[in-house]
């Protein structure tokens, strides 16, 4: 078991990798999120730039490479410690991948994602918080770091085995989100306006 967790986690860490972002930004021949708007290559900039197909297309394989190696993983019969090590590869691969010169995103969607297989009650109330939260504010970052610092309170209720994982994988995210902490302390972080 223990060399197919370890193979698990450097599996999850190679899908977390795939920039969604990028490789949806090419293909819908947009620019580089990395250099282009907010340059952060996740779906909210992908959004600014090139509307709402784009922006779900890198949504939804985001959430997924988070998912499935967390998923499989789970069917395998891995331990919750090691399911939450799994998961944080795949924020890792997200936020350091290796094909694209380690210049990744903040892993929210793909967070999410590793939720899904092993607390999917979880998963709809992150889901659920971040729309209430974006639907008052209109501030994405906003929305993800409150929705992220609830995680492990809502992993404590719900799954409390997978506490740990989560408080792990909230810490990176916030810590990803530091300069939008700085702009939102200082009133100047950029609003989401609906494109015409």
């Amino acid at each position: 078991m223990g060399a197919i967790i370890v193979l698990a986690i450097v599996v999850a860490y190679l899908f977390g990798s795939l920039s969604s972002a990028v490789i949806i930004c090419k293909l819908f021949g947009l620019p580089d999120p990395r250099v282009t708007g907010s340059k952060n290559p996740g779906a909210t900039n992908v959004y600014r730039l090139g509307g709402k197909v784009p922006a779900i297309l890198t949504l939804s394989f985001d959430v997924l490479k988070g998912m499935i190696p967390v998923w499989v993983s789970y069917f395998l019969g891995i331990t919750p410690l090691f399911l939450g090590m799994i998961a944080v590869a795949a924020c890792l691969g997200h936020i350091f991948p290796l094909y694209f010169q380690f210049r990744g995103g903040k892993a929210v969607a793909t967070a999410l994602g590793t939720m899904f297989p092993v607390a999917w009650e979880m998963a709809l109330l992150l889901i659920a918080t971040w729309l209430l939260v974006f639907r008052i504010g209109k501030v994405s970052s906003l929305a993800a770091i409150i929705t992220v610092t609830l995680a492990p309170f809502y992993a404590y209720w719900i799954k409390p085995q997978y506490t740990v994982p989560t408080i792990m994988i909230s810490i990176l995210i916030i810590w990803r989100h530091q300069a939008n902490i700085s702009r939102l302390r200082h009133g100047s972080e950029q609003r989401i306006r609906r494109r015409r």
